[in-house]
């Protein structure tokens, strides 16, 4: 191995060490007793390891209702912008129209825009259409959020994949939509995979409209359960840290579950190409 290899590889190894220690130090301090929390000492590996910080976190009320909460409107927002995203890749990518790049523009421009500067609109949108307090109101924005995104990405993965393909199914005699999705759709498995992961951890992170538009508790979803640790007497960093543990768990396991469609779509689609 040459000296560029091992310098390379020893740089990559602590780029993810960087990005890897917020993780390790969120779930040691999670397992450390109260005593350890408070202390001034910096320990790296705690001296004593307890899970009641994850059993409160687990009792606190509202961390069911929240995380079901969560999962519905993440997963709906997903599988909706997913499904819209992809139509909308392939009219870009594989279709020539009047005002095709000022579209393209516009979805950079949405892509652009800032939560922040959407908050007031969306609110009043939201109280018009009798949508406040009620999940379908974050399902709509997070659909809104994530569908440029979706549209965009897939549409560099749509132009990935050589129109000749489609073209040499037609001429076997399947239509347009059996060409598309017999040779197209699962050769897109990866990029369908890697947006929805993406577009996945973008709805379930949010938490200023979460916090705005839903004032009911058993409404709530994750993010804005997980603020509850901070009281007017302090922050419980002990059950903080072990509810943010908590709260990662769905997103290794959507990651996981994808992982492995994005293998298998991979691997037909070649084959099948």
């Amino acid at each position: 191995m040459t000296a560029k290899k091992v310098a390379a590889n020893a740089a990559a190894v602590l780029v993810a060490l960087f990005f890897a220690f917020p993780t390790y130090w969120m779930v040691t301090t999670a397992l450390k007793p109260r005593a350890d929390l408070l202390s001034s000492d910096f320990d790296l590996i705690p001296s004593t390891v307890v899970f009641t910080n994850f059993s409160t976190a687990w009792s606190k009320p509202g961390f069911l209702s929240s995380l079901t909460n969560s999962l519905l409107v993440s997963l709906s927002a997903v599988a909706a912008a997913l499904v819209v995203g992809l139509l909308a890749a392939v009219a870009l990518a594989r279709m020539r129209f009047r005002g095709r790049k000022g579209f393209l523009l516009m979805m950079l421009v949405a892509q652009m825009a800032p939560f922040e500067a959407l908050l007031i609109p969306m609110f009043l949108m939201m109280r018009d259409l009798d949508l406040l307090d009620r999940l379908p109101s974050l399902i709509l924005i997070y659909f809104a959020v994530t569908l440029p995104f979706c549209a965009w990405t897939l549409r560099g993965f749509v132009n990935g994949i050589p129109a000749e393909l489609e073209e040499a199914a037609m001429v076997d005699g399947c239509g347009r939509w059996g060409a598309f999705r017999r040779v197209t759709l699962p050769l897109l498995g990866p990029g369908l995979v890697a947006t929805s992961v993406f577009a996945f951890i973008t709805a379930w992170n949010e938490f200023l409209f979460a916090l705005v538009l839903i004032r009911d508790q058993n409404k709530q979803t994750l993010p804005v359960w997980l603020s509850g640790f901070q009281s007017a007497f302090g922050t419980d960093w002990g059950g903080t840290m072990a509810a943010s543990a908590l709260f990662t768990v769905p997103v290794l396991v959507f990651f996981l579950i994808v992982q492995r469609k994005m293998v298998a779509g991979g691997t037909a689609g070649a084959v099948k190409g």
